[in-house]
C-alpha cells in the first residue's frame, strides 16, 4: 500500500552507565555539545535501525562487516552482485529504482552509489532522522581499566597496561524524524515499510549490546508516531516536533513528563510507552 500521508515521530530513550555513541576525536568519550548536553549522531541511530531491520528479515545494503548475511564484503561487491543493476550502463533512474526495490535502507534513507567502475547514482530517501540530544547536561564517568594478559609474547608494556572507559551516568535522550510522501513515491517506500520503521524504533536497542553498552543500560521509553491527513500534512515537521514538550524529572523510573500542544490533537497518533 502506497504511503499517502506524511508521518512525523519522536523517540525518547534513557542511558544509564553506558556510552551510547563515542566520539573518536575525543578519546571515544560520549558525545557532548559545547553546553554539556549529550548527543547521539543521526548516523549512529540509522546504523541501529539498519541492524534491527536486518533482524526483522529485511534486505539491507549498508551492512556492518560483523553482521553481513549475504557473503559480500564491500558495497561495490553487493551492488555488482545484483544482476539487474550490473546490466545497467547508462540509465540512472532505472538504477535507482532497482536499488530501492532490492534494499530496504536504500528506499528508506537513500544512498549514493559511486564506485570506481559503473554509474554514479544518488538516491534521496523519504525517512529523515535528527540527532538525539539529552534533556539536561550529562555527567560522564571515566574509569581506568587494565588488561590481565599480554597481547604478544615479550610485550614490554606488561599485563597491567592502563586504559580508559567512559560512560554516561544517566541521561534522557530525545530525537525526532519524518517520512516524506513525495520521496516515498519515488523510491517505492510503502505504508508497510513505515510500520517496519516504527517497529524498529520501538525495539531500537535489542541485539545491540556491547562492552560500551551492556544489556539493559539503554532503553526506549516512548515512541510518539503521528500520521497527517494529507501528503504535505496539516503542520510542518518543526511545529509537530516542537509541540511535544518533554520535561525532565528527578525520578529515574519516570525520568520525564510530557506536555502536548493543541495541534497534536489534530493528528492521528499512536504511542508506544513504557
Amino acid at each position: 500500500m502506497s504511503l499517502v500521508n506524511k508521518i512525523d515521530f519522536t523517540v525518547i530513550f534513557t542511558v544509564k552507565g553506558a556510552n551510547p555513541n563515542g566520539d573518536p576525536l575525543n578519546g571515544n568519550r560520549p558525545r557532548q555539545d559545547l553546553e554539556g548536553f549529550g548527543e547521539v549522531s543521526d548516523v549512529a541511530i540509522k546504523r541501529k535501525l539498519r541492524n534491527r531491520l536486518q533482524d526483522l528479515g529485511q534486505a539491507i545494503f549498508v551492512q556492518s562487516n560483523d553482521r553481513t548475511n549475504d557473503g559480500f564484503k564491500s558495497l561495490r561487491e553487493r551492488a555488482e552482485g545484483n544482476s539487474e543493476l550490473k546490466a545497467i550502463k547508462k540509465d540512472s533512474e532505472e538504477y535507482a529504482r532497482i536499488a530501492s526495490q532490492a534494499w530496504f535502507d536504500v528506499r528508506a534513507f537513500g544512498q549514493v552509489f559511486a564506485f570506481k567502475s559503473g554509474l554514479s547514482v544518488g538516491v534521496r530517501g523519504p525517512v529523515s532522522i535528527q540527532m538525539a540530544k539529552t534533556l539536561e547536561p550529562i555527567a560522564i564517568n571515566s574509569i581506568q581499566i587494565t588488561k590481565s594478559v599480554n597481547s604478544e609474547p615479550g610485550d614490554k608494556k606488561g599485563s597491567d597496561t592502563m586504559g580508559m572507559k567512559h560512560v554516561v551516568d544517566f541521561g534522557v535522550y530525545k530525537f525526532s524524524g519524518s517520512i516524506n510522501t513525495q520521496l516515498a513515491e519515488k523510491t517505492g517506500f510503502t505504508y508497510e515499510d513505515a510500520q517496519l520503521i516504527k517497529q524498529a524504533l520501538e525495539t531500537l536497542f535489542e541485539n545491540d549490546a556491547s562492552s560500551a553498552r551492556p544489556e539493559g543500560t539503554m532503553e526506549v521509553r516512548a515512541v510518539y508516531w503521528w500520521e497527517h491527513d494529507s501528503q504535505l500534512g496539516q503542520f510542518s515537521s518543526a511545529q509537530v516536533h516542537r509541540a511535544l514538550k518533554v520535561i525532565p524529572t528527578t525520578d529515574e523510573d519516570q525520568p520525564y513528563t510530557v506536555e502536548k500542544c493543541e495541534i497534536l490533537s489534530q493528528l492521528k497518533e499512536s504511542v508506544y510507552e513504557v
